[in-house]
């Protein structure tokens, strides 16, 4: 009835179909052991935070797409080491960070920040933001005071986006002044164009910022200029600032959890309970199996949409209800095979000798049974995971996991199919499908080796 198991070995490692699923399966694993080992642990964990990616661009390309086309698209920059000048007169003091950089790209940034931190006790710093442009215009963007201090000594860490409306004021008045038509809504357009004909103004541009100080004691304890690419990363990043090569790394570990645990679980289950069910048979086989018909018969994705809806998305309970249906299947060819193998003459000879009905089960038949048990196991694991691609799709996969279909679920959301940002769908899509074809390969050469129907003569 079966083989044994190095004979499966010798005999997979002829089949090219299955070897070609281990390849694919071991990049994979390597992915997986890559992700857990290099990544922060963090960044795993802080998925949803959308402090944790303030520093990274908006909507970005991957960076490798610049070298596919003529036009070159501006890639992100942070530039920490400004240039501090300090200047003091009649008690004011004041600190400006010169940040200097060239611009040389074909396309508008798509914003640009400045992060920075001051340290000040009595009266709150003034804080005054200009860019100086390749034609020699000076625009100040903003001019604006810092909170005031709470307490004897007041720390103060901010971020000023391009988006802030101190700038669109002023974006604003160059608009009015130069008769230019671009959206006010995108100031670094404006501020970095040529205001006489719509396109990139190149060359080198100069960002200062510049603190006014009331007291000896204030300081400006650092600040950087992050100008936000239209590339970046290997895979992009999506309308959250969230790295997609990140979300789709961790994805990668959490996809074969669980793949490999619904179906093992699901199979083993499945294979106990056909298991007894053909091996007692009479009026135990008619209720196990009416009871399984039940299972097999109910709707599995309303039922699994209702428990996530009311019992929760927590990743291990969604696998918990995965399994509920996955054993159903399983269970029938179990009792198929646990019906012929019964009646075999080793069988009756431990029954003569006394054996118990469990130490029968599994200590001669569940055996004989294993290599068809992994053959389903591997042909299994894409069902689960795509079935928890789609429940998370739908908003009802666990939502603190980067996982494939929770980053297709946040695409789905924001309109990315509609935005043309193929680089938030596209790679997830193909990790789901390639996971799937190293399983399939495998279970498909596993299934011609110990499948007597199957297996060529």
């Amino acid at each position: 009835m079966s083989l044994a198991y190095a004979e499966i070995w010798r005999e997979f490692k002829r089949s090219r179909t299955g070897l070609a699923g281990l390849i694919v399966l071991a990049g994979l694993i390597v992915t997986s052991i890559v992700a857990v080992t290099t990544i922060p642990i963090e960044t795993f964990q802080q998925w949803q935070n959308p402090a944790q990616w303030t520093n990274n661009p908006k909507t970005a390309m991957p960076a490798w797409v610049n070298n596919f086309f003529a036009t070159k698209l501006p890639e992100h920059q942070i530039i920490r080491d400004p240039e501090v000048i300090e200047m003091s007169e009649g008690g004011l003091r004041t600190v400006s960070h010169k940040f200097t950089f060239n611009y040389n790209y074909d396309a508008f940034l798509n914003d640009f920040m400045l992060n920075y931190e001051a340290m000040y006790h009595t009266t709150p710093p003034l804080l005054q933001l200009l860019i100086e442009r390749p034609d020699g215009n000076r625009i100040e963007m903003l001019r604006t005071s810092l909170p005031s201090p709470q307490g004897d000594s007041y720390t103060h860490k901010a971020t000023i986006f391009s988006t802030d409306s101190a700038i669109k004021n002023s974006v604003r008045n160059i608009l009015n002044m130069y008769d230019y038509p671009a959206d006010e809504s995108q100031p670094q357009v404006t501020l970095f164009s040529d205001l006489h004909e719509q396109k990139v103004l190149k060359g080198t541009y100069t960002v200062t910022a510049t603190f006014f100080l009331f007291d000896e004691r204030d300081q400006v304890l650092g600040s950087s200029l992050l100008l936000g690419g239209k590339v970046y990363g290997l895979l992009g990043t999506d309308e959250l600032r969230r790295d997609l090569a990140i979300g789709v790394m961790w994805g990668t570990p959490i996809a074969l959890f669980i793949g490999i645990s619904v179906s093992s679980i699901s199979v083993i289950i499945g294979l106990i309970y056909g298991i007894i069910s053909g091996y007692k048979g009479r009026g135990t086989d008619e209720v196990m199996m009416r009871a399984n018909d039940v299972v097999y018969a109910l709707p599995a994705l309303p039922i699994l949409i209702l428990l996530a809806v009311t019992i929760g998305k927590n990743i291990l309970l969604i696998v918990g209800y995965l399994i509920v249906f996955g054993w159903v299947a399983i269970a029938k060819v179990a009792r198929s095979m646990s019906l012929q193998i019964k009646n075999l003459q080793y069988i009756e000879a431990a029954q003569l000798m006394g054996e118990s009905s469990t130490r029968i089960i599994f200590k001669h038949i569940f055996p004989q049974l294993l290599p068809y048990a992994f053959a389903v196991i591997a042909i299994s694991v894409p069902a689960a995971i795509i079935t928890e691609a789609g429940l998370s799709f739908l908003g009802l996969g666990d939502p603190t996991l980067p996982t494939w279909g929770q980053i297709l679920h946040d695409a789905n959301i924001f309109g990315a199919a509609s935005r043309g940002l193929w680089w938030w769908i596209v790679p997830p899509g193909i990790m789901i499908a390639i996971t799937g074809l190293a399983f399939v390969l495998i279970g498909t050469a596993l299934d011609s080796i110990v499948n007597p129907k199957m297996k060529k003569i």
